[in-house]
């Protein structure tokens, strides 16, 4: 049993706005995705990593590869139409180079604050129960909306958990389910947790971070320039 990663890139960054994908964006000079590779490269239970790629950056991101000594990225692979379909691309990419046993670790490229326990973590439970996703317990209130205006119903949060990457799952477990969604011609889970969701499978919870942020504005740059000062133990506790 060994473990891989499907790190997605495929995106192009609409809501932060400019010519460079915000995975391709540097923070203390560099490139937010060198950041989310070694994260992996560095954690001694991965095996190798697959990068799903927007086409156009691939050869920068070989470039990259090469100026970072980023070793464990072994394959590289053209995005999708949507995000769905950008993870689906590395899933079945990988039907003959790994095992029905072995793991994937499913994350956004754009999520660059992961501490080693945090990985550790995710693949602990995944290797326990098929699957897992970093989860964080929801604090602040939820409020029901029917059109994103206003609402009248709240939301329990004793039975809400906020999922995020990294995801892992059992190889054979993602490819039946994608393989599904195939079939279906569907194309719109957010996640891979939603698409198993969705074919009736129990998704089971690891412990997050709340600092496991997600770059997607201008002003989550500014965040996470912070967040790289923060030692790793207090990321994690």
């Amino acid at each position: 049993m060994k473990n891989y990663v499907v790190l997605l890139a495929g995106g192009v960054g609409k809501r932060m706005g400019g010519d460079i994908p915000k995975q391709f964006m540097e923070v203390d000079g560099k490139p937010i995705i060198v950041y989310s590779i070694e994260n992996f490269q560095k954690n001694p239970q991965i095996e190798k990593i697959v990068v799903v790629c927007v086409k156009d950056w691939i050869d920068h991101l070989r470039e990259l590869i090469a100026k970072y000594a980023l070793t464990k990225v072994e394959w590289i692979v053209e995005g999708g139409n949507t995000g769905h379909d950008s993870i689906r691309n590395g899933v079945f990419f990988l039907k003959d180079k790994i095992d029905a046993d072995d793991f994937i670790i499913v994350h956004d490229a754009v999520r660059p604050i992961l501490p080693q326990k945090a990985i550790d973590e995710v693949l602990r439970v995944a290797h326990e129960n098929g699957n897992a996703s970093s989860s964080i317990a929801c604090h602040p209130p939820i409020v029901y909306t029917e059109d994103g205006k206003s609402g009248i119903t709240d939301v329990d949060r004793e039975h809400v958990m906020l999922t995020a990457s990294p995801q892992v799952y059992k190889y054979s477990l993602a490819l039946k389910c994608y393989e599904k969604a195939e079939k279906e011609n569907k194309h719109d889970f957010t996640f891979t947790s939603s698409l198993l969701i969705h074919y009736g499978e129990r998704v089971y919870f690891a412990k997050g971070t709340t600092s496991n942020i997600k770059v997607t504005k201008k002003e989550d740059l500014a965040l996470f320039g912070a967040l790289l000062k923060v030692p790793e133990e207090l990321l994690f506790s």
